[in-house]
Formats: C-alpha cells, structure tokens, sequence
C-alpha cells in the first residue's frame, strides 16, 4: 500500500476530501481508501490506527480525510484524537477540545456519548484529544481504552485513530495492540529513511500489522503542486 498525496492550493480547509471531492488530494485519498477496504476482507469492524516517524508529516491530515471518505460511503465512522500532547482534529474540524478522550478515559467510558462530537459530514463522529494529562501512554494503554473501544464498535463500522508519532513518545506503539491495521505516514525529503525503518520495525516488534506507508508533501512537477504548510 503506497499511496502518494499531491497540493493544489495553499492555505484551505484541511478536509479537501469533502470540499474539494475533485482534488488530485482527494482521489489519492479514494485509492487509500479503496485499498483498505481489500484488507478488511472477513472483518466485520476494524479499528485503524494511523502514526508518523515524527512530527509535521502529515497523519493528522490523512487521518480526517481518510474518516470523511469512509464516511462518505455510508460507513458510520469515528475519529479518534489519541495524541494528547497536540492533537489537532479539534482545529480541522473546528470543535472544543477540552471535553474529549483523555477526560473520558478518566471517567466510566460507558459514557461515552456525552465526548462524541458531530461533524457536518453525515456518518462521521469526532473524539477530541481533550486536556493533556501527565500520563498519556498510561491512559491510553489502559483496560478502559480497550473498552471503550469495544462499545464503539457496537455502534460503529469504523474507527480510526490519529496517534502520535511513533519516535516522539511511546503512546503510538501502546495503542497498536487495540488495533486491526497501522497505517504510517511519511514525509517526502522530510522523513529520513533511516527513521522510518526505525519506525517500521518498533511496530513489528509490538505486533502491529502494518496496511502500508503513505508518502505524503510529494511536488508533482508536472503542474506543479504541492502538498505543504498545513502542519504545525
């Protein structure tokens, strides 16, 4: 699973999934899409986790459009915020951060409801990071977590998770054991190669299964895009 992701305009909404259907982003997006649902074969729900090597490549980005895809074919989807540290569905999706999974987490996740977040998108449901707590990776790798994602599932077809990266802290490796298919996210002439084959064995080593890599900020010199300035 290779898939790579072209810009054609600077500085708008994140979601181009949705308000730019027709973007050579988009379409990228589709085929990550498509390629996914090859592997969920047998599996009636599937929990996604999507990760990077390190900050500023992207996976945010991947993973709210990603969730508005499969949204968009009537897959009742949620997205998880799990990167507590600096999460950012809050800002694409232009939601209050502060109620979200990490005071959930704290709390009986059966109410869960109360922390879910609509979004204009039809089928697509929003967790916030919530406030950041001193202890993330023990949060996140709980037996709450774990339940609370299987309460999810009896109401969702899709969950997707937006981790941190996986050399910045441990909460990414944590999580994969909660999950059906990692997916990582790269940077081109970003990501040092060196780093994402680290990246690529800590995840073997913790078990995950691996969809593939995702090559993103590509310049298509052909008409001249590019894919950049969205991240903090």
């Amino acid at each position: 699973l290779l898939v790579q992701f072209l810009l054609e305009v600077e500085n708008m909404n994140e979601l181009l999934v949705y308000n730019r259907p027709k973007s050579h982003v988009s379409e990228a997006i589709r085929t990550l899409r498509t390629n996914l649902e090859f592997t969920f074969v047998g599996n009636e729900k599937n929990v996604i986790l999507i990760t990077s090597s390190m900050p500023g490549e992207g996976k945010s980005f991947v993973s709210a459009n990603l969730a508005a895809s499969f949204s968009m074919i009537d897959c009742k989807t949620i997205l998880i915020d799990a990167d507590m540290r600096k999460g950012r569905q809050h800002k694409i999706f232009d939601l209050d951060k502060d109620k979200g999974l990490s005071s959930l987490l704290l709390e009986d996740v059966k109410k869960y409801s109360k922390y879910i977040c609509k979004t204009e998108i039809k089928n697509l449901d929003v967790i916030p990071s919530g406030i950041v707590p001193p202890n993330p990776s023990e949060l996140l790798g709980s037996e709450k977590t774990k339940e609370l994602l299987e309460l999810l599932k009896e109401k969702y077809d899709l969950i997707i998770i937006d981790c941190p990266p996986i050399n910045a802290v441990t909460d990414a490796l944590v999580l994969t054991k909660f999950a059906d298919e990692v997916v990582l996210v790269s940077a081109y002439k970003i990501t040092p190669i060196d780093l994402l084959e680290q990246s690529k064995k800590a995840l073997e080593n913790s078990g995950a299964k691996i969809a593939g890599v995702i090559v993103n900020k590509l310049e298509n010199k052909k008409d001249h895009y590019y894919y950049g300035k969205y991240y903090n």
